[in-house]
């Protein structure tokens, strides 16, 4: 397989994206068509929809052979589930799939057509192999059990950025970022106060510390 098109985010790295698509939905990305796709009868009908399936390489995750068993983030990263049962990046085949909101479609650019998306969970240049639109009469399941992953992650921290610091920030992206904020970007085995994290984000470097439920950003550096 080769990538049709690569994604373009706020996220330089892997730390600090979303844990899965969908959480943050104030999160804006577009994907960009590589040359041989870039061909707008390809996307004709695509706009009746309001969210599509990105299928696409964990690229930042690449690593020779596989392990059966993972440390999924749910579980605090001390429980062993099958790589089956996760949606671990550190698969046999390094493949992922996101479900992102359609906002508009841009066949004019001067990379051809783009899709502007929300809510997606990957890093900047993700190659992606295929779109293709969710059905909600077939994807839709209410009654689909959720394993150990059954409900959403309680405990959103509170999120404490100070005016000054916010200022730094683009106006369009300061509620994208206090939702990433809020659903704690740290490794889930790291729990020391003491600690300053610090992750990538539209030009940014946005560095933080977490003590008793609250992430209290300590610099935002451009």
């Amino acid at each position: 397989m080769e990538p049709i098109a690569h994604i373009r985010s706020d996220f330089p790295t892997k730390f600090g994206v979303p844990r899965q698509a969908g959480l943050v939905e104030e999160l804006r990305a577009a994907v960009v068509f590589e040359p041989p796709y870039r061909v707008p009868e390809a996307l004709r009908g695509i706009d009746g929809f309001s969210h599509l399936w990105l299928i696409w390489e964990f690229s930042e995750n690449k690593r020779g052979g596989w392990s059966p068993t993972v440390r999924p983030p749910r579980l605090g990263g001390n429980v062993r589930m099958g790589v089956f049962a996760t949606r671990s990046p550190f698969r046999p085949n390094p493949i992922g799939l996101s479900c992102v909101r359609l906002e508009r479609v841009e066949l004019d650019t001067s990379d051809g057509p783009v899709l502007h998306i929300s809510g997606a969970d990957l890093v900047d240049g993700t190659p992606i192999f295929d779109i293709k639109p969710y059905i909600p009469y077939a994807d839709c399941h209410s009654e689909a059990a959720g394993g150990f992953a059954g409900t959403a992650p309680e405990g959103a921290l509170t999120v404490d950025i100070p005016p000054r610091l916010l200022e730094r920030v683009p106006p369009d992206r300061r509620e994208a970022l206090t939702g990433v904020l809020a659903q704690d970007p740290r490794p889930s085995y790291q729990d020391d106060p003491r600690r300053v994290y610090g992750f990538g984000f539209a030009g940014l470097e946005v560095r933080f510390t977490v003590e008793n439920g609250v992430l209290t950003v300590v610099d935002i550096v451009r």
